[in-house]
């Protein structure tokens, strides 16, 4: 472990957590320390007890949520086992991830300023700590607003404005950024890292999305899936020296990291392993040609198969399509005309015209607030969009019962809890095979299978609501496909993922879109949308900018700028490459070479790009 010369402000000691109605600890055994000015990376796979632990630093756990605690954890001085959450408040910020969580008040200045007014603060104190921290997020115009009408990136931010307020000298994040889009990130990084250049404070960060981070760490601390310590060290010593171990592990690693890892296999020299889309790039520029090897010979990757690479879509069609490509793009399956909505007093959709076909992969993107979700849900009737609006299979959604809805659109929100209705993981996916008035016996056959296919068989017997924020995630999604649905629309859904289970997901997802299955999912993942989604519609204020195949869009990077978005970490990586022009128009992973190119004559030639964007 390494050691500082600092006083640690926080101390964690052999620290094991067992929830209430649970058996196994997670984490497990954790030691590490926190000094002030640090800003230390948690990273480990779903359910390794990541969030777990980030509850204990402030005291919920165990004051507040139940659980079994041995070892210590110690803040700023202060035994979090003996002090009152009150207390430790004054200590410890926190940033959950969901922000719905900790929003209680009528006004967005309210919420700002109740932490401070609750340790008895100067009335000027607490505005201008309030004023601050609004600013910081980009909030302050907006103080007057109810929390209720921010957008889920908004509310993000709301909550870490929030933690800011307190002024407490550990500020703990629980994927902070989920909900952010690509610009809001690089808004709140650079607003934290202002925080913690003066040295007096230390930042703990949960968070998956490396590529934004990873620049802004000084330390990564690794739980491995037992819950015990992997790693603790500097960002070169875990994230470049220690890769290939934390990609088997599934850890999230830079996009740009994945990629070299991947193309060191093809042969380019990438050593120090690069770490963002410059540093990719800059590699590569200096990196001499792979040598490819003869016909004839057969070269370690190609006798071992490869580590999965998030993004691949290596699941094999298990039925075929029942109608040609032709024909679904001739009829839509999801029509929405001149479409607007409102959300109290605001109108949050313009007019949309939008048509989906039968079996596309379609992602909808956009800067928070755009619509998006908006969109996405008068589509499934979570929120009942006018008669005639919107329809799905010949029903207009604006008529339809929930019944009839939920056999034509199975819809997974952005937090998972908002849709569990059962006291164990099995009877949440069970509840929808019974509603289909199967045999218990083949309830409990199908209900088994899809929780051994998600990972989540060991958690049988467990409340939904003890799972881990990737193990909810993944429920969610099994509860919406259990009902057999031909569209299946997703919130986020790598949100809270470790990189094994998203990889696992999202290629469940393209199998299931391969059979047939209309997918629709919102996200703010660039890299995502690149890999997976055959058209993708950009959204800003409210309407529809642009709709088409996803690397004509992507390949206008105004557009992508206009909508408040970035270009995806690997295409910013690849671009413009002058000395491998074979990788330049490259914008999938999938479509970077893994294996050195075989030639008969053993002349060097260019390793096949695809994926143009």
């Amino acid at each position: 472990m390494p050691v500082s010369s600092a006083v640690p402000l926080l101390r964690v000691r052999d620290l094991g957590i067992t929830h209430d109605g649970e058996t196994t600890r997670a984490p497990a055994s954790v030691s590490f320390d926190v000094a002030p000015g640090e800003v230390v990376l948690l990273l480990g796979p779903s359910g390794s007890g990541k969030s777990t632990l980030s509850l204990a630093l402030n005291g919920l756990i165990p004051h507040a949520v139940p659980a079994t605690v041995t070892g210590s954890v110690v803040v700023d001085g202060l035994d979090t086992n003996a002090t009152t959450v009150a207390e430790l408040s004054t200590r410890v910020g926190m940033v959950f991830q969901d922000p719905d969580a900790q929003l209680v008040t009528g006004t967005l200045l309210d919420e700002v300023a109740f932490g401070p007014e609750n340790l008895r603060m100067p009335v000027a104190e607490v505005l201008a700590r309030a004023e601050a921290a609004l600013r910081r997020v980009g909030l302050w115009e907006r103080r007057s607003e109810n929390p209720d009408r921010l957008s889920g990136g908004g509310r993000q931010r709301l909550a870490i404005a929030c933690a800011l307020a307190m002024g407490s000298p550990l500020l703990v994040l629980d994927e902070p950024t989920a909900n952010l889009d690509p610009r809001g990130i690089e808004e709140v990084y650079d607003a934290l890292a202002e925080l913690v250049a003066a040295g007096d404070r230390a930042i703990l960060l949960v968070e998956h999305n490396l590529d934004a981070a990873v620049g802004f760490v000084d330390r990564v601390v690794v739980l491995d899936h037992e819950g015990r310590l992997a790693a603790d060290g500097t960002v070169d010593d875990v994230l470049r020296g220690r890769a290939e171990e934390l990609h088997e592990m599934g850890v999230w690693l830079p996009v740009s990291s994945i990629a070299a890892l991947r193309l060191r296999r093809a042969g380019y020299v990438l050593d120090p392993l690069p770490l963002t889309p410059a540093e990719l790039h800059a590699a590569l520029e200096t990196a001499p040609t792979p040598v490819p090897r003869s016909s004839g010979e057969r070269s370690e990757t190609n006798r071992v198969a490869p580590a999965p690479i998030v993004g691949s879509r290596h699941f094999v069609s298990l039925v075929p399509r029942s109608l040609t490509d032709q024909e679904e793009a001739s009829f839509p399956l999801i029509t929405v005309r001149d479409l607007s909505l409102r959300r109290g007093r605001s109108e949050v959709l313009h007019g949309i015209d939008l048509d989906i076909g039968r079996g596309e992969f379609v992602a909808i993107v956009g800067a928070n607030g755009a619509g998006k979700t908006s969109l996405i849900q008068a589509m499934a009737g979570v929120v009942p969009p006018p008669r005639g609006a919107v329809t799905v299979d010949g029903i207009d959604v604006g008529r339809a019962d929930a019944r009839t809805l939920s056999s034509r659109i199975g819809f997974v929100f952005q937090n998972p809890e908002h849709q569990f209705i059962a006291h164990t993981v099995f009877d949440e996916i069970a509840h929808g095979l019974r509603l289909q008035h199967l045999p218990e016996d083949e309830v409990r056959t199908r209900a088994e299978a899809l929780l051994d296919r998600f990972g989540l068989a060991g958690r049988a017997e467990s409340h939904p609501f003890l799972l881990s924020g990737g193990q909810k995630r993944r429920l969610s999604v099994g509860t919406a496909l259990v009902a057999g649905a031909p569209v299946l629309v997703l919130d986020e859904p790598t949100f809270g993922q470790d990189r094994a289970r998203a990889d696992e997901l999202l290629g469940l997802l393209s199998e299931l879109n391969d059979d047939g299955t209309t997918i629709i999912v919102v996200t703010h993942d660039m890299q995502l949308v690149t890999e997976y989604a055959d058209r993708t519609v950009v959204m800003a204020d409210g309407r529809v900018l642009v709709s088409g195949p996803t690397p004509e869009v992507f390949a206008d990077a105004a557009l992508i700028e206009r909508a408040g978005l970035r270009l995806p970490p690997l295409r910013r990586a690849l671009h413009g490459l002058q000395r491998h022009p074979e990788l330049s128009r490259i914008a999938r992973l999938t479509d970077l070479p893994d294996a050195p190119t075989p030639t008969p004559s053993g002349v060097a030639s260019p390793a096949r790009a695809g994926g143009a964007a």
